[in-house]
């Protein structure tokens, strides 16, 4: 059986983002890649400013990239059922 080759996502400079200089590049860098690997702001230090912009401009890319693709992202439907109970 073939093993799956594992998944290389670009950097923000194969990807063609540009870093601020005012932003610290580590951290947007590693916001970036949060993104692309579809990971969620959900520590404190993950509130800095220079990794919620990496965190958006990964998001930016990917959007772009699907719509390169011709990807269509169709609206989230869901269901909800709601009872009434009698007092």
């Amino acid at each position: 059986m073939k093993q799956a080759r594992p998944h290389v996502y670009p950097t923000p400079e194969e990807a063609g983002v540009r870093i601020p200089r005012h932003l610290v590049a580590d951290r947007f860098r590693s916001g970036f890649s949060h993104a692309l690997h579809g990971g969620q702001i959900t520590e404190v230090a993950q509130l800095r400013q220079s990794f919620r912009e990496g965190y958006r401009a990964g998001k930016l890319y990917l959007k772009a990239l699907r719509q390169a693709q011709g990807v269509v992202a169709f609206p989230v439907l869901g269901r909800i059922r709601v009872r009434a109970r009698p007092h």
